[in-house]
């Protein structure tokens, strides 16, 4: 009897399955078998039913407890998400489709890179696989009521917080300086004795003194200190000398009138006042008729500054307008080079730094005047002036009008001229402040730290943590600007230490960053952002 020739049944490939858990708030995680647990578990049950398949669970926790479903910045999602693009994962296994998002675009984004790694997502109580159409039809119908049941949720919350602030509950936040928390089980703040002596003191001295700058700094020398909170995750809050931001917040606040404020509205509260209606109207008038003056002062200015963002100084620094006041209480004007403005040092290299504003405004509206045969608003038609050896390049939003050749006077001379603008240059001998010529350093970086630029730089690191040595995205959510903010963290290190030291090239700020492409190479990034080579002379090396 011959032996039947049987090929053995192929042994199934082994599929390497991640269980992702989410839960939006943090109530009951603290329990000993809490709602990701049961999570997993049902997760882990459904690929031990499928071993016959060859499904295995990784060991790697991919758990997000407290972290809502309509953002991406989630630990454990992130996690995931790198494992994925590391090629450790086959399978993701989830609960129910919204735990693993609630928004349809993320989902979109999410099952885009599934697919680029021929990964494939279940869900186990709705069993749905992303391979087939129908499946991606299905998910993206229950997604859709997902989203909704999350909006609705939001208004339902968004409309019970706004009725209860309307009978004058208190619906949290940060507590006021005054006051402390309820009692358990009730709405209705309570007053702090000594916390009220003090936010009263701070009234009747505003009322004294008629400024917060002088309030500010009375409140510092007495050691007045903001209110000392705790916070949810046990850290400590307060207990700062008061900023002028908020100062000014705290007197325009109608909660020491026993009031609630909701979008504007302002509400009886169920608390008891601090202040009386008088000296809290007193306050509201004086800080009303000091922002009046303010704004009314600010707005003379602006407008007086004819050529701002239209005046460039020789090396194509925007000049902005500036003022400062004599002993006589006079007004001067003028226009400075941004690098001033920041605190770079002065070096005799030639280059105009700072102008007359009144001067070059007359210089530039008379040319315009003439070139163009308009007396009024001569401003408008200057789209930019630059200034030369010498000399101005004025730019005008036409092109060149007729005749103007014979309006040109002797060493003036068309430099440029298209169908939508032309550039005419202006002999001139460029009058300085005290005839003295102030000016910033050129390749010999001598200019101080840009403290926006480190700013900037400090904000791109807290941005991002790292995990197994790959950056992951903090912020939530994650807008346009802290797109770019973000790169400077990816910047060479040589290069971040020399932001920190003040040595990057003079010229280069942080909205010069923001507006350039940045290469991930490190080799490539000083040429990329005209990064000289380090001067030990220069630097201190």
């Amino acid at each position: 009897m011959s032996k039947a020739l049987t090929k053995p049944a192929a042994k199934p490939s082994k599929l390497r399955c991640a269980v992702y858990t989410r839960k939006s708030s943090e109530e009951g995680l603290d329990q000993l078998f809490n709602s990701l647990d049961a999570q997993r578990e049902a997760g882990e049950a459904y690929v031990k039913s499928q071993a016959c398949e060859g499904w295995k669970v990784v060991p790697t926790l991919y758990d997000d407890g407290g972290y809502s479903g309509g953002t991406m910045a989630r630990p454990g999602l992130m996690r995931l998400l790198s494992d994925i693009d590391a090629g450790m994962i086959d399978v993701v296994v989830v609960y129910k489709i919204d735990r693993l998002t609630r928004s349809l675009p993320d989902f979109a984004r999410i099952v885009e890179r599934f697919d680029a790694h021929g990964v494939s997502f279940v869900s186990v109580t709705q069993a749905f696989n992303t391979t087939s159409s129908m499946g991606r039809l299905t998910l993206n119908v229950l997604l859709s009521f997902a989203q909704f049941e999350r909006e609705v949720t939001g208004e339902r919350i968004r409309d019970k917080i706004a009725a209860s602030k309307a009978k004058g509950m208190w619906m949290g936040g940060v507590l006021p300086l005054g006051f402390d928390l309820p009692a358990a089980g009730t709405r209705k703040l309570i007053v702090n004795a000594g916390e009220a002596a003090t936010v009263r003191h701070i009234f009747e001295r505003y009322l004294a003194l008629g400024s917060v700058n002088q309030l500010e700094r009375e409140l510092r020398e007495q050691g007045i200190l903001s209110k000392l909170h705790l916070t949810k995750n046990g850290k400590l809050l307060g207990g700062m000398p008061f900023s002028r931001g908020a100062l000014f917040h705290l007197l325009r606040n109608h909660i020491y009138l026993g009031k609630i404020v909701h979008r504007g509205t302002v509400h009886d509260g169920e608390h008891d006042a601090i202040l009386d209606a008088d000296t809290f109207e007193r306050v509201g008038a004086m800080l009303a008729a000091q922002t009046r003056r303010h704004h009314t002062s600010s707005q003379s200015r602006v407008t007086k500054a004819a050529l701002t963002g239209k005046l460039f100084d020789a090396t194509g620094e925007p000049m902005s307008p500036t003022f400062s006041q004599g002993r006589s209480g006079k007004l001067y004007r003028y226009y400075v080079s941004a690098s001033l403005q920041q605190g770079a040092k002065y070096c005799d290299d030639g280059v105009i730094r700072r102008l007359p504003a009144p001067t070059i405004e007359q210089i530039v509206a008379t040319a315009a005047q003439r070139w163009l045969r308009k007396a009024d608003r001569p401003f408008e038609h200057v789209t930019a002036v630059r200034l030369g050896e010498a000399c101005l390049i004025i730019e005008l939003a036409s092109k060149s009008p007729a005749g103007l050749e014979a309006r040109l006077a002797d060493g003036e001379r068309i430099v440029r001229s298209d169908r939508k603008s032309c550039a005419i240059q202006l002999p001139v001998s460029l009058p300085l402040r005290g005839g003295r010529r102030i000016i910033v350093t050129g390749e010999c970086s001598s200019s101080q730290p840009d403290k926006t630029l480190i700013a900037a730089l400090r904000k791109a690191h807290r941005m991002i943590t790292r995990e197994r040595g790959l950056p992951l995205i903090m912020t939530s959510p994650v807008i346009c600007h802290d797109r770019k903010i973000i790169r400077l963290a990816f910047l060479a290190p040589d290069i971040q230490q020399d932001i920190l030291s003040g040595r990057q090239p003079p010229r280069l700020n942080l909205e010069t960053l923001m507006h350039m492409p940045i290469p991930l190479a490190w080799h490539e990034q000083r040429t990329a952002l005209g990064w000289p080579e380090r001067n030990r002379a220069c630097s201190g090396d």
